[in-house]
């Protein structure tokens, strides 16, 4: 038997295609006998940097530049909140209720197929009053009080865009900037090429929960915050949103922390010799998790301890902050964590996808968000975080001034709408209290100042010192990037 025929039925079969993805024979021999920074695939390896070992610095020669944002946090309102209900006012849609919404506005962009069938598409004015709020008199609309007092901390782009109009393939593309399942996510790009500063926690972490708007919303899947092609160390790490926070903390009856410590080291040697024998990286991904689990035995218990939280603090999450795994309690809990220098913590809150009964259901979503939300960014200020905190909130899409089914005078329901939508920053040398780009009186069009998603993305990028075309991962022969081939930083929100 030859050695490459050794060498293959020791891999599993993932490696096994990856490693003789060139053909067998020489080549393929060559190939499996490269050393382990050959094996990975990228413009910048990342067995060169300490980005394979927790709590140390990322990629050779990142940041690209000096970076605004230490951190982000995203808070990712899933089901896609109707823009004109909250931020882009239309009051000249009020004397329109009930028209037909011209074609010349719609310009033949293909529909849902749960409005496709409709006759007509009857225009829907939001029955929700707006003001303008503080010094840059941004309009806020009455359901969110809370937020409306911190709009000179915020900015607001209306412009945002996207390609997909339907939820899944559209929060991939937020997540990875493909529709198709299987890339990297943007907090696993952050991670691969920045590392995470805290050696006890995961650079990438993900909270859930639950909207009261609509409960049994669209579903989220773990691959969002997947890792796709790159090492799966990188994939984020998400708390539960009901029971124990992290399962298996403790350790079991009869192990004390000695035995345990003594058991990863052994386990360590036999990866270790497995990984000399086949050179497979997910093996030093898998030694990598190992240790984070452990030493997060020590520091989630910590981390999810709120009694050293003021009265003062806690009530301003508002009263849901003690119920875990409540949006409340997961903003408190990404000020904790971005206290503790976690590079990305993603928040997804689902419930804001309204067909039908948008007034009823969206006051639950803005009971649920805006209190924690506003709570959130004044408590990084008060600690001194909001200036290298980059803070982004906002959905997949946005919703239709149409109404999708019968409108009355207190109830519709809105359609999917990638064309215009809204999404707020803050923090980190985002401009402030600025309102950014322009739509048309329908709120169908964008008139002014697009944003493209992956021009979001490489702004995101941007702002933690990282060119978004010069961070790039070798995979089947091709550079990937979070932006693909696209995107431009958007310098006119940048402080």
């Amino acid at each position: 038997m030859s050695v490459t025929t050794n060498l293959a039925d020791a891999m599993n079969r993932r490696s096994f295609l990856q490693f003789n993805s060139t053909g067998l024979g020489a080549m393929a021999l060559a190939s499996l006998l490269r050393t382990q920074a050959n094996l990975v695939p990228s413009t910048a390896r990342a067995s060169d940097g300490a980005n394979a070992n927790p709590g140390q610095i990322g990629l050779p020669g990142l940041p690209h530049f000096p970076p605004k944002a230490k951190r982000i946090i995203y808070l990712f309102q899933s089901g896609a909140p109707s823009q004109m209900d909250l931020f882009d006012p239309k009051p000249s849609m009020i004397p329109r209720s009930g028209e037909n919404l011209p074609e010349s506005i719609r310009q033949g962009q293909r529909l849902t197929t749960m409005t496709s069938g409709q006759s007509t598409f009857p225009v829907a004015p939001s029955i929700f009053k707006f003001a303008q709020h503080g010094e840059s008199g941004m309009w806020m609309s009455e359901l969110l009080p809370h937020m409306s007092s911190i709009v000179d901390d915020l900015c607001m782009i209306r412009s945002v865009h996207t390609e997909a109009i339907n939820h899944d393939p559209a929060i991939t593309f937020c997540q990875t900037g493909s529709q198709l399942a299987g890339r990297p996510s943007i907090g696993s790009w952050l991670s691969y090429g920045l590392g995470c500063e805290n050696q006890d926690l995961p650079a990438y972490v993900v909270l859930t929960s639950f909207g009261s708007g609509r409960p049994d919303d669209q579903p989220l899947y773990d691959r969002l915050w997947g890792a796709g092609f790159l090492p799966t160390e990188h994939q984020g790490v998400k708390f539960r949103n009901s029971g124990d926070a992290v399962l298996y903390l403790s350790n079991p009856p009869g192990v004390d922390t000695a035995t345990r410590r003594s058991t990863l080291d052994r386990l360590r040697q036999l990866n270790e010799m497995r990984h000399q024998q086949v050179a497979d990286a997910e093996i030093q991904a898998r030694i990598s998790q190992y240790e984070m689990a452990f030493r997060m035995q020590t520091s989630v218990p910590d981390l999810l301890d709120i009694d050293s939280e003021s009265q003062a603090v806690l009530d301003m999450y508002g009263p849901d902050v003690r119920r875990p795994g409540s949006y409340a309690a997961n903003c408190l809990l990404a000020r904790r964590l971005a206290q503790r220098d976690v590079r990305f913590v993603q928040l997804f809150h689902m419930g804001w996808d309204h067909h039908g009964g948008l007034p009823a259901a969206i006051r639950g979503q803005c009971s649920d968000t805006d209190q924690p939300t506003a709570a959130l960014i004044k408590d990084l200020k008060q600690h001194g975080l909001l200036d290298d905190t980059l803070i982004v909130w906002g959905g997949e899409f946005g919703r239709t001034i149409y109404s999708q089914g019968a409108i009355t005078a207190d109830n519709y329901g809105r359609d999917h709408h990638p064309r215009c939508f809204t999404i707020l920053m803050a923090g980190a040398g985002i401009k402030t209290g600025l309102t950014y780009g322009e739509t048309d009186e329908y709120c169908y069009n964008i008139v002014r100042d697009p944003v493209h998603w992956h021009d979001l993305n490489a702004t995101i990028m941007h702002q933690l010192g990282i060119d978004h075309t010069r961070l790039t991962y070798r995979y089947q022969g091709r550079d990937f990037r979070l932006t693909d081939i696209h995107g431009e930083v958007v310098k006119g929100i940048l402080a």
